[in-house]
């Protein structure tokens, strides 16, 4: 299950309103919509736990591992370093459609191509002139 479904599972069973769960984390109902629609994550891992906090949960609950891996390049790497992780997560999730990798073999590959990721995106950074870095 995706971050946006466990929020809106959340949201519904807890009987909230977009409006009012907006108000009680003090982001606009529009973010609300955007998360539960997965149009977008939160950037900064503290809502996860506010969130986690509102709904009195675990906050591993909200925070699986592909958007952990979504937070942390945002984190790093800003907005287009998050769209850009995104992409690989989404392509290699293709890349299995009607394949017979394991579910171990996946897991593994995943966290292969993540790892590189981060690193290549690291090693990027130091040949890329400071006038284009982004101030993430």
């Amino acid at each position: 299950m995706k971050f946006g479904e466990k929020l809106t599972e959340q949201r519904k069973k807890a009987d909230i309103s977009r409006t009012n769960l907006a108000k009680a984390l003090n982001v606009s109902r529009q973010t609300i919509v955007n998360y539960e629609s997965g149009a977008s994550h939160p950037q900064d891992r503290a809502m996860y736990f506010k969130l986690a906090e509102f709904f009195k949960v675990n906050p591993n609950y909200f925070l699986t591992e592909d958007e952990e891996f979504l937070t942390k390049a945002a984190e790093s790497y800003g907005k287009k370093g998050r769209d850009k992780a995104s992409l690989l997560l989404d392509e290699a999730a293709a890349l299995f459609a009607g394949g017979e990798l394991s579910e171990t073999d996946k897991i593994a590959f995943i966290h292969n191509m993540q790892a590189m990721f981060l690193e290549s995106m690291e090693e990027a950074k130091k040949y890329t002139p400071k006038k284009f870095r982004s101030k993430a």
